[in-house]
C-alpha cells in the first residue's frame, strides 16, 4: 500500500519526467575506455525514482538481488534511491583500500534528509559525524567499558546472567523442551539482562527487564518498519504520514520515562546524596557512569557543559540495542552448528575439561564452571567462535560510510557524500580466500589453516569483518567476543547439545532478515545436563 502510494505520488509530480528512461547503466567506461571518471556500474535507472525497483522489499530477497546484480556488473555496484547513490562494495580488497588505506577519508556518516524531519538530531556513536563529538563518545566507550579492566568490573553481572540462563536451560529440559520461548528468544532476554546491567550499574529483576525490553523493541520495529516511507521525498511524506511521527515520538517518551529513574539513581550515587547502603545487585561501575562523567563542547557558544536527558538516553539505547540482537543471534549460529558437527561440540568440551579440571582430589575427574581467565587459555573455543562469525556474520551489511570528498576506488569515481556499503557476509564466503567456505570448520583458525594468525580487525588486509573494519568498526568488539566466548564455553560445558529429534537435521543455510539475520528456521535442540560442575566459589 505504501509504494502504490509513493509511487502514485511520484508520478503526479513528476509525470512528464517520468517517461523517459536511463537505458544505460549508472556508471559505466568513458570515452577511449577509462573508468576515473565514471559512477560505479549499476541497473538502468528511471529518473526521480531509481533503480531500486530492481531490488525486491523484502528481507533476504533484496541481499539475493544484490549478489545477481554483483554479479552482473562486478565488485562495485551503483544503485539509486530517488536522486541519492548507494555503492555497495564486494571484494576484500576493495574494502581495505576504502576502509583502511582511505579510512579517514570514508569514516563519516551519510547525512539523512530525514532526521531533521524526524526529530533524530541526537548523537550517538554509530550516526555522529566523523569529528570530535565522535571520538570523544568512542573513546569514552572504549576506555571505560570494553577496556579489559573495566569489562572485569561487570563480571558479576555476567556471572548473574550465566546462572538464570543455565537454570532456564536445565528447565527446559525438564519441561521436555517446552514452555519458556525460543532457544533465541532465550538467548536475547540474557543478551539484554546482561546490557542492562552493564549500562545502568543494577540488577533488575525480570519483569523490570522485558518491560524494557519490550518497550525498546517496539521502537525499534517501528521505526525499521513505518519510518522507511520518508526516505522517498521527505517534504512531502513527513506531512502525509504525520501520524507515524507522532506515534514514534510517544514510543521515545515511554523509553525515556523507563530509563531516567536508573539514570537518576546512579547520579545520586555519583554526587553521594544521601549517602546509603549498597544493594547487592548495585554493580561498582556502568556505562551511565562515564556518561555523567562527560564534557561535550556547546556547538560553539563557548565553554563544555554536559550530556542533556536526551542525550544520555540515546546512548543507552544505542548499548541496548548494539548487543542485543548481535550477540544473541551469533550465539544461536555457533549453538546450531555445534549441534550439527557433534564432533566440534567433543573437541570443544575436552578443551574445556583440559582447562577447567578441578583439583580435588579424585584424579581431576571433577570440573568447575567456566571462568573468564579460562577462556584466554582456549585456542579452540575462540576458533569456533571465529569460525561462527565468519560462517554467520550477525549483519550481512555495515553501518553505511560515506566519503567526506570525491575519491577514486576500483577505477570509478565515489562522490562525497555517497552511501557506501560493503558486503559482509559475501567477503567472508569468498571461495578464493577460504577453503570449503560454505562449511564449518573451526580448524581453519588453528596452526596450519586458512584463517591461521587472521586479523579480525582488517587492518593488515580483511578477509572477514563481522564488526567492520577502519574508523567506524564496532567499539563493541572486545566485549562482544567475550561474551561470545564465555557464554558458549559454559553452555557447552554445562549441556550436550543434541538434535531434538532422531535424525533430525539442523538448518544452517537458511536464513531470514530480522534485525540481524538469524536462522530461518529458529535452533531447536535436545539440551542434556552434564555431571554438575563446581562452582568457581568452591
Amino acid at each position: 500500500m505504501e509504494l502504490t502510494w509513493l509511487l502514485l505520488l511520484a508520478t503526479l509530480i513528476l509525470s512528464t519526467a517520468l517517461i523517459f528512461f536511463f537505458h544505460g547503466k549508472i556508471g559505466g567506461s568513458a570515452a577511449g575506455g577509462k573508468k576515473s571518471h565514471c559512477l560505479p556500474p549499476g541497473p538502468a535507472a528511471v529518473p526521480v525514482i531509481g533503480n531500486w525497483l530492481w531490488v525486491t522489499n523484502s528481507g533476504m530477497d533484496i541481499m539475493r538481488a544484490v549478489r545477481r546484480l554483483h554479479a552482473r556488473h562486478g565488485p562495485l555496484l551503483g544503485l539509486r534511491m530517488g536522486s541519492r547513490l548507494e555503492v555497495i562494495v564486494a571484494d576484500r580488497r576493495l574494502a581495505h583500500a576504502a576502509l583502511v588505506e582511505s579510512g579517514a577519508a570514508m569514516a563519516d556518516r551519510p547525512e539523512f534528509a530525514t532526521r531533521g524531519l524526524l526529530g533524530l538530531e541526537t548523537a550517538t556513536i554509530s550516526n555522529t559525524s566523523y569529528g570530535p563529538l565522535w571520538r570523544l563518545f568512542r573513546r569514552n566507550f572504549v576506555a571505560e567499558v570494553a577496556h579489559p579492566a573495566r569489562l572485569r568490573q561487570f563480571a558479576p553481572a555476567r556471572a548473574a546472567v550465566l546462572a538464570e540462563l543455565t537454570e532456564k536451560l536445565r528447565r527446559r529440559h525438564e519441561d521436555g523442551g517446552g514452555g519458556g520461548g525460543t532457544i533465541m528468544e532465550t538467548f536475547q532476554h540474557s543478551m539484554f539482562f546482561l546490557l542492562v546491567a552493564m549500562c545502568f550499574g543494577e540488577l533488575l529483576d525480570e519483569r523490570a527487564v522485558r518491560d524494557i525490553a519490550a518497550t525498546q523493541r517496539e521502537l525499534l520495529i517501528y521505526s525499521s518498519k513505518k519510518l522507511r516511507v520518508f526516505a522517498f521525498l521527505p517534504a512531502v511524506t513527513t506531512r502525509l504520514f504525520a501520524g507515524r511521527m507522532k506515534a514514534m515520538l510517544a514510543m521515545r517518551l515511554r523509553l525515556k520515562a523507563m530509563f531516567m529513574p536508573l539514570i537518576d539513581a546512579r547520579r545520586q550515587r555519583k554526587n553521594n546524596t544521601p549517602p546509603r547502603q549498597e544493594k547487592a545487585t548495585t554493580l561498582p561501575h556502568s556505562y551511565v557512569d562515564t556518561l555523567l562523567g562527560l564534557s561535550i563542547n556547546d556547538g560553539g557558544k563557548g565553554g563544555e557543559r554536559a550530556l542533556t536527558d536526551d542525550e544520555m538516553v540515546a546512548l543507552c539505547s544505542e548499548f541496548l540495542n548494539g548487543g542485543t540482537d548481535t550477540t544473541s543471534t551469533a550465539l544461536q549460529w555457533i549453538m546450531a552448528e555445534l549441534v550439527k558437527n557433534p564432533g566440534i561440540q567433543d573437541k570443544l568440551h575436552d578443551e574445556i575439561k583440559a582447562v577447567t579440571a578441578a583439583d580435588s582430589g579424585d584424579g581431576g575427574s571433577r570440573r568447575r564452571q567456566v571462568s573468564e581467565d579460562d577462556v584466554h587459555r582456549m585456542p579452540y573455543l575462540k576458533a569456533v567462535v571465529l569460525e561462527g562469525l565468519r560462517r554467520h556474520p550477525p549483519g550481512h551489511f555495515v553501518l553505511p560510510h560515506a566519503p567526506a570528498e570525491d575519491m577514486e576506488l576500483g577505477g570509478y569515481t565515489i562522490p562525497k557524500g555517497t552511501l557506501v556499503n560493503f558486503t559482509v557476509a559475501d567477503i567472508s564466503m569468498d571461495e578464493k580466500t577460504w577453503e570449503r567456505p560454505r562449511e564449518f570448520v573451526p580448524e581453519r583458525f588453528m596452526p596450519g589453516g586458512d584463517g591461521e594468525g587472521v586479523d579480525i580487525t582488517g587492518t593488515r588486509e580483511i578477509k572477514m569483518m563481522p564488526f567492520g573494519a577502519g574508523r567506524r568498526i564496532c567499539p563493541g568488539l572486545g566485549v562482544a567476543t567475550l561474551h561470545l566466548e564465555y557464554f558458549v564455553a559454559n553452555m557447552v560445558a554445562a549441556f550436550e547439545w543434541l538434535p531434538e529429534g532422531e535424525g533430525e537435521a539442523v538448518d544452517v543455510d537458511g536464513e531470514k532478515l530480522e534485525f540481524t539475520v538469524v536462522m530461518e528456521k529458529p535452533l531447536r535442540a535436545r539440551i542434556v545436563p552434564r555431571a554438575p560442575a563446581l562452582s568457581l566459589s568452591e
